[in-house]
């Protein structure tokens, strides 16, 4: 053999019942390389959430809340960058920006965990999120809106011209 080819790493060992959740190799842990669905899992920490269903629902509820919060600073942003402003404004809105990356790159690893419960939490909170201030179904008219308001009273006009059922 030659001494200048490497070994391959050592085969991981189960525990004698199958379950590769567990597998140790040296003193590495083997973490989850495709989704799964269970409890039992880590999340972000080591030993967290554990096998405690009342961690697993908290880590769940905070993934959504990291979701959630992503969206609320994006809408942030977005909204600080059309009042303008001078340098505070903008020291600011970077302090803002960097705070949304932050989380959101927490949450990635939050999902990289691969349980799906996490995943499907963190798409319902970014979505949820999303539908609150990024899709403008709960937009009150402001002097933001005057635009769209206009352009909602010619389309009702137009429609009750073209429509005599409406006079």
């Amino acid at each position: 053999m030659d001494p200048n080819m490497m070994m391959p790493p050592p085969s991981p060992s189960t525990d004698g019942h199958g379950d590769h959740d567990h597998t140790m190799m040296g003193s590495m842990v083997m973490s989850h390389m495709t989704f799964y669905w269970g409890k039992n899992s880590e999340i972000l920490f080591s030993g967290w959430p554990g096998t405690r269903t009342g961690m697993y629902v908290l880590a769940l509820f905070l993934v959504f809340v990291l979701a959630f919060g992503v969206e609320l600073l994006s809408w942030y942003v977005q909204r600080a960058e059309k009042a303008g402003g001078g340098v505070a404004a903008g020291l600011f809105r970077t302090v803002v920006h960097g705070l949304r990356i932050g989380l959101a790159y927490l949450l990635m690893l939050a999902v990289m965990s691969f349980n799906v419960g996490v995943f499907v939490v963190a798409v319902v909170g970014h979505s949820l999120g999303f539908l609150v201030f990024g899709s403008r179904v709960f937009k009150k008219f402001s002097a933001d809106s005057d635009k769209a308001a206009y352009g909602n009273r010619v389309f009702e006009r137009m429609l009750s011209v073209n429509s005599p059922s409406l006079h």
